[in-house]
């Protein structure tokens, strides 16, 4: 019992304590959550959620050594580079027609669910982390058996879910002391954040190409 207790609380902590850190997902959630409400966080969390029970289950079934590949971070992080890429660059065009207002009145589209799977797959240091500490608890968690991988992924789970639901609780709060100018900053941090994170992610992922290429073919 103490062991499920352990690996149920410290998988919760560790998912807060790295959900808490800036990336795509904060970024996303805090610019969509004025047009989405309240509810951004959850949703996207919820195909977040779904990715990582597939890629769990996948794992389980022997998949956490070919994410251990370094062709696979190569590719995912390239990809993965470019789409948060061009994502940057629209938010970014889309300042100087940002009106709070607006956001707040305008027909939400496309899936905030969609959007927590294609994240999460566009980052490589997701599938990394996976194919790493969280194989490591899972070798662990299947110690126990099935109930000790429910713990693991509920604990997991339910970290990320408690930090991006309290930030678009907060976002969403704060619409009355939100102005337009306050918003576009917002938006801005946000769209620095998703392009940095492409720059870096296409920047290691050259990287470790370079690497591989040295390696093995040379």
């Amino acid at each position: 019992m103490f062991k499920l207790l352990f690996i149920g609380i410290s998988s919760f902590v560790i998912a807060l304590s790295g959900a808490m850190m800036p990336g795509p997902l904060f970024a996303v959630t805090v610019s969509e959550t004025p047009r989405r409400g309240w509810i951004t966080g959850p949703i996207l969390v919820a195909g977040h959620g779904v990715l990582e029970l597939s890629l769990l289950l996948l794992i389980v079934s022997g998949l956490g050594s070919f994410l251990q590949m370094r062709e696979t971070f190569i590719f995912v992080a390239l990809v993965g580079g470019l789409f948060l890429f061009f994502m940057g660059v629209s938010m970014f065009r889309s300042l100087p027609k940002l009106s709070l207002q607006n956001e707040f009145n305008r027909q939400a589209k496309g899936s905030l669910f969609l959007s927590g799977i294609l994240l999460s797959l566009a980052n490589p240091y997701w599938s990394f982390w996976w194919a790493t500490i969280g194989l490591g608890y899972l070798v662990q968690a299947m110690e126990i058996g099935i109930i000790g991988i429910i713990a693991f992924f509920a604990g997991h789970i339910f970290g990320d879910l408690a930090w991006y639901s309290a930030v678009s609780a907060g976002v969403y709060k704060g619409k009355k002391i939100l102005n337009d100018s306050l918003y576009k900053k917002l938006v801005f941090f946000c769209a620095l954040i998703i392009t940095g994170f492409s720059f870096y992610f296409i920047w290691k992922g050259m990287e470790q190409a370079k690497y591989f290429f040295k390696l093995y073919l040379l």
